[in-house]
């Protein structure tokens, strides 16, 4: 088995109801539906420290590729093979992938703005809300593009649809969870949609999964992503 909990490498377990668990790290006490085997359960703040590096990386790399993009930000110390990071990594390499590609934002406060949205979707989302975190990156990238709000017209419709096309996508795939399988099929769709309704050509790669001998759900050859090597 690989690292699961960031305590003592066991297993997760998940559960159909919340129950009240304290931060082994922390000790913030929080309403929550995952522990290890044994017991432990990290909160999301905790699981996502350092994540403000980030910020630094997505001002320095002059790439227009958001799948290089979050390739490099998975292989930074603060990313695990699975987590609530994801919900903002996707949505901050297309982001920072959009500038440099001639999109026309504010990137440090688009960032910022990410950041905090996509920390507000919990680990387990995929499995709990019927709505993986990473797909709602891509929704949460269009809203801030678009400027959209709950009483806006075209671009509240835009980032649904930006949403529901990276979820079909992942839905496609089905099950179990995999972090960086859906962030990769959420960026490619997001790809697409930028350059149909943006008018913004970011540039892409094929991806070949370097993270599948990390991941002790990974799903093999149903992955579009699976390379034979890496298991």
């Amino acid at each position: 088995m690989n690292e699961e909990c960031l305590i003592c490498k066991k297993p997760l377990v998940y559960t159909e109801t919340g129950e009240m668990m304290e931060c082994f790290l922390c000790h913030k006490r929080e309403s929550s539906k995952t522990k290890c085997a044994d017991g432990h359960y990290i909160c999301n703040d905790c699981h996502t420290k350092g994540m403000d590096a980030l910020l630094g990386f997505c001002r320095q790399t002059e790439s227009k590729n958001p799948v290089a993009i979050i390739r490099q930000m998975m292989r930074l110390p603060f990313c695990h093979m699975h987590g609530p990071e994801h919900h903002v990594m996707v949505g901050a390499a297309l982001l920072t992938a959009f500038r440099n590609a001639g999109g026309d934002i504010d990137l440090h406060g688009a960032l910022l703005e990410m950041m905090n949205r996509g920390k507000s979707v919990p680990g387990g989302a995929c499995g709990f809300w019927g709505a993986c975190g990473a797909g709602i990156s891509t929704g949460m990238f269009v809203s801030i593009l678009s400027k959209s709000t709950p009483l806006a017209n075209e671009p509240f419709a835009l980032a649904h649809r930006m949403t529901s096309k990276a979820l079909a996508r992942i839905g496609e795939i089905g099950g179990p969870r995999c972090c960086k399988r859906d962030s990769f099929l959420s960026i490619l769709a997001a790809i697409d949609f930028v350059a149909e309704h943006f008018d913004v050509k970011m540039e892409s790669e094929d991806i070949a999964c370097e993270f599948s001998s990390q991941n002790n759900q990974c799903i093999g050859i149903r992955c579009p992503f699976f390379q034979a090597k890496h298991r």
